[in-house]
């Protein structure tokens, strides 16, 4: 019974300190879009088609400039607000998800 408490506490602290050095914040410069337009909707012309696919359910997206990577916005109501914005974000990114810290329109 000992040993298992002692593997439960070591687990633990191991999972929070791959936590915490999961992801340092960065900032990418990109477009507020939806998943299910994606690149397409990365442009000021596509901001009211972005607000309506995000109403109806689909994913807030940030495309990213120059390589046009799609990124999930984990909470999207950090973006609420800036559909088919152009923005600087600052937050962290785990794959192909981001999690906005912050966010302003350039």
């Amino acid at each position: 019974m000992r040993k298992l408490c002692c593997l439960l506490v070591g687990a633990v602290v191991v999972a929070l300190a791959a936590l915490s050095f999961a992801g340092d914040s960065q900032t990418v410069n990109g477009w507020v879009s939806d998943s299910k337009c994606g690149v397409k909707g990365a442009n000021a012309a596509a901001s009211g088609c972005t607000k309506k696919c995000i109403a109806a359910g689909a994913d807030a997206v940030i495309v990213t400039d120059g390589d046009q990577r799609v990124l999930t916005v984990d909470n999207p109501g950090a973006v609420q607000g800036h559909e088919g914005q152009h923005v600087a974000v600052t937050g962290r990114i785990f794959g192909d998800k981001v999690h906005v810290d912050s966010l302003k329109t350039i």
